[in-house]
């Protein structure tokens, strides 16, 4: 890849453009929201993670003529047997609504406790080079944590108030934006794709 090299982000989610703004700035690449180009979010029918992401991947090249990247990720928890997983951001239904995702999820676990209230952040992050791309570079990243009982912290999104780290004693809602790209499962997945770039542009 040159330092010159444009790509679309398939995302429309204020919070994620946000953070692969912030993980993209040191590496020389122009990231362009799908927003540019008049892209709206496509329906997300995949079973997977890796499924979904393709999807917006697929309809943000085909808009922009890019290279797109797409990502798609959501919580996992063990009590509820995978749940929300890919449903995560439309958990409570529609309009989509990180206040009443997270209250969901606290009843669904209500006088849950100890090892059950056990989760995983999921990241599938999808690169094609084009709309057509037939063998597109695909990674995926896990966050091991707790579900709280009760929100803390201010910061991130999503489910980040409820997501507990036990080996930091906070939770990601409490981690500035730095902590947080470094040791998430969108950062260490992103850090996966450029090394697959890299090799690729080997070849």
């Amino acid at each position: 890849m040159s330092p010159t090299d444009e790509l679309v982000l398939a995302s429309a989610n204020p919070g994620k453009i946000r953070e692969f703004r912030q993980l993209f700035a040191d590496l020389g690449l122009r990231v362009r929201p799908q927003s540019e180009f008049g892209v709206v979010d496509v329906e997300e029918t995949g079973l997977t993670f890796v499924e979904n992401a393709l999807l917006k991947a697929r309809a943000a090249s085909r808009a922009s003529g890019l290279p797109a990247l797409a990502d798609d990720s959501g919580l996992e928890v063990d009590f509820l047997s995978g749940r929300p997983g890919i449903y995560s951001a439309r958990y409570a239904g529609e309009p989509k609504s990180d206040a009443r995702n997270n209250a969901k999820l606290l009843e669904a676990l209500s006088g849950v406790s100890g090892p059950a209230r056990s989760g995983r952040y999921w990241c599938a992050l999808v690169y094609l080079r084009h709309a057509d791309d037939p063998v597109p570079l695909i990674v995926q990243r896990s966050w091991e944590g707790e579900i709280l009982q009760q929100p803390r912290g201010e910061g991130g999104f999503g489910y980040d108030p409820l997501f507990w780290l036990p080996s930091l004693g906070r939770s990601v809602a409490e981690l500035d934006s730095e902590e947080k790209n470094r040791l998430s499962h969108r950062g260490r997945a992103l850090e996966a794709m450029l090394a697959a770039l890299r090799e690729a542009s080997r070849r």
